[in-house]
């Protein structure tokens, strides 16, 4: 394997990264963060990739650090090269937030502390309905990481963002889903055919328009109305620049599948 934890395969113009170290429910070392980053970079450049998937081997998604490397004093989870450098697991969620790729977390079991911030930093989860989702931070005497303090008010809201960070509460699927966490919840077994299908039919599309509907989602919590329309005017003439844009409409007449080449 190229990497000892991490596995990237790649098929149909989807990616997909998997944290494999199950005896340890995946948690990461700091090899194994360096490693993440790798692949989420390597994914999101790889021109024949249009959509990714992360899940977890075994029972668990991820939880988080790795306790044992945390209290043997070797951890390199907050270690930077220098003072301006970003901690590796900001690079990994930047780069997964920057990217013009849509990300699925498709979550197998429980996803605790930055394993769970992993999965916000997602465009889409798919849950099975063994898994979790738990806040641990205020528990352990630590401040939330890897982006959880911006991605997870945005998902529910301030009220409910607090009461899950301050309590450090855990949410089973079915909440997860009430409150806005998980798209969908399947059972155990159907995950990754569920998250396989969504990704393959995000691929099938045109990933220019793709690319622009991602930045303006993300765009749309910090610009007013007028910012809105003036991107999406901008995006609309992209859009009509691309041979993309006339093999949609020319395949709506045809009655056939379009075929799109992202040119």
């Amino acid at each position: 394997m190229k990497w000892e934890h991490i596995l990237l395969d790649r098929a149909d113009k989807v990616a997909t990264i998997t944290l494999n170290r199950p005896e340890k429910y995946n948690s990461f070392t700091g090899r194994m963060r360096e490693d993440l980053l790798e692949a989420v970079r390597e994914a999101c450049e790889d021109p024949e990739v249009r959509a990714v998937v992360i899940t977890g081997a075994g029972k668990a998604f991820c939880t988080g650090g790795d306790v044992d490397e945390f209290l043997s004093g070797n951890t390199q989870a907050l270690s930077r090269a220098g003072p301006t450098d970003r901690y590796t697991m900001h690079k990994i969620v930047s780069a997964i937030h920057h990217t013009e790729k849509p990300f699925i977390a498709a979550v197998n079991g429980v996803a605790a502390g930055g394993g769970c911030n992993l999965a916000l930093a997602c465009d889409i989860r798919i849950l099975s309905d063994k898994a979790r989702f738990v806040q641990v931070f205020s528990r352990r005497g630590a401040f939330p990481d890897w982006g959880g303090i911006y991605f997870l008010p945005r998902l529910v809201g301030y009220a409910k963002a607090a009461e899950l960070l301050f309590a450090g509460d855990s949410v089973d699927a079915g909440e997860a889903l009430r409150i806005g966490l998980a798209n969908r919840v399947v059972g155990q077994d159907e995950l990754m055919d569920a998250a396989s299908q969504l990704a393959g039919r995000i691929a099938a599309n045109a990933p220019v328009p793709i690319s622009l509907i991602k930045r303006g989602l993300q765009n749309s919590f910090q610009v007013s109305l007028e910012q809105a329309l003036d991107f999406e005017s901008y995006a609309l003439e992209i859009c009509k620049g691309t041979e993309d844009f006339r093999e949609g409409f020319l395949s709506f007449i045809e009655k056939r599948e379009a075929v799109f080449k992202g040119r």
